[in-house]
């Protein structure tokens, strides 16, 4: 069968990784946008480009590494979106019990916009690195300025009509997928938690004044808008994960509710998908994935240390490939090992022992 050529590749990674301790403490001494930590950063990002190579991942990421987290960081960057005093506050849990993920608010105070390609010196950067891998970049999807605010958030002043605020959103983000293309940008992924979230019906429920049950069709179509004239030679993804602050989660439940218009409809050439233990679900929902579409398996956590089974691995992937044909499935993470600044439990050296066995059990599978 063997390897793929384009993205998503059969040994892939979602895109965060654990900051080096020198990276951390250089962010803790200097401010942002300093030399000083723009050096730290990019001595880093060096580093990690290597060393995704030397594991022999056919893509490569810079870790997130010049962000706070792995959304908010771009999001405040659109034109209209301001950033309020008012927390958001997502309630997180893991195996020790209930915490937290607190972020400033965001309203949409003016048109929604893109006032210059955002991430864009980042990706430069990344791109000068890279020598055999393609250079990825992951940003929030146009779902992710919707689902932390709701419709609660956009002045009705500025957007009476909330469909110009769609219209808006979905042309921000063309502007962006095309500028992106202009640099030389071949494998975008748009990371969307929403997705995934809105399978769990307490998630639904904190957003029924959105039309929850419905909410993930719109969410789609914008999506399609946005890409619908991506660059020629552009492959897109989505990952869709329930939650990843500091090794815990936000939301349970497989991907039933919204996998047949999610896979039937969501026009992106792969899906991430979280499969990296019973909180999300079983394969069933991948029966609605068309020919041509590749779906990479999550089925290496990213929530703790521990090494998974090779074996293991390689009979889980027999089992979806009961519902999509083993030529469309790959393998990675179930998540970033580190989708905020503060990274999950597990070091360095389990994060790299997990993406070295994606890479073989890969190769085992695919050849």
């Amino acid at each position: 069968m063997g390897p793929r050529t384009e993205p998503p590749f059969r040994a892939d990674h979602v895109g965060s990784l654990l900051r080096p301790k020198a990276l951390l403490d250089a962010r803790a001494q200097y401010p942002a946008g300093s030399p000083e930590l723009t050096a730290a950063e990019d001595e880093a990002i060096r580093d990690v480009v290597r060393l995704q190579e030397e594991i022999g991942l056919q893509a490569a990421t810079d870790g997130e590494f010049r962000r706070t987290s792995w959304h908010m960081d771009f999001i405040y960057q659109l034109g209209g979106v301001t950033k309020t005093d008012e927390q958001i506050r997502v309630r997180m849990v893991n195996a020790e019990g209930e915490g937290a993920f607190t972020s400033a608010g965001l309203a949409i105070t003016e048109k929604v916009r893109l006032r210059e390609p955002i991430f864009a010196d980042a990706f430069r950067f990344l791109a000068s690195c890279t020598t055999s891998a393609v250079p990825k970049l992951t940003i929030p999807s146009p779902s992710m300025v919707h689902y932390r605010g709701g419709t609660a958030a956009i002045d009705r002043s500025v957007y009476p009509d909330v469909e110009e605020f769609w219209r808006d959103l979905s042309a921000a983000y063309a502007d962006e997928v095309r500028a992106l293309g202009e640099l030389g940008c071949r494998y975008l992924q748009l990371d969307d938690t929403s997705l995934a979230y809105l399978n769990d019906p307490a998630q639904r429920a904190e957003h029924a004044a959105d039309d929850a049950d419905h909410l993930h069709e719109r969410y789609i179509r914008q999506i399609n808008a946005a890409i619908a004239d991506k660059p020629e030679g552009m492959r897109i993804t989505t990952h869709m994960c329930r939650g990843n602050y500091r090794s815990s989660w936000a939301a349970e439940g497989g991907y039933d509710f919204v996998a047949e218009a999610l896979f039937g409809e969501l026009a992106v050439d792969g899906f991430f998908c979280e499969f990296d233990d019973e909180r999300s679900g079983g394969f069933a929902p991948l029966r609605f994935v068309p020919p041509g579409k590749q779906v990479v398996l999550g089925l290496v956590t990213t929530k703790n240390g521990r090494l998974e089974d090779p074996d293991t691995l390689k009979r889980r992937i027999d089992e979806a490939a009961e519902y999509v044909p083993l030529e469309q499935l790959c393998l990675s993470p179930q998540c970033g090992f580190s989708s905020t600044v503060e990274g999950n439990t597990l070091t360095v050296d389990e994060e790299i022992a997990k993406l070295r066995l994606i890479v073989q059990v890969a190769q085992d599978v695919w050849g």
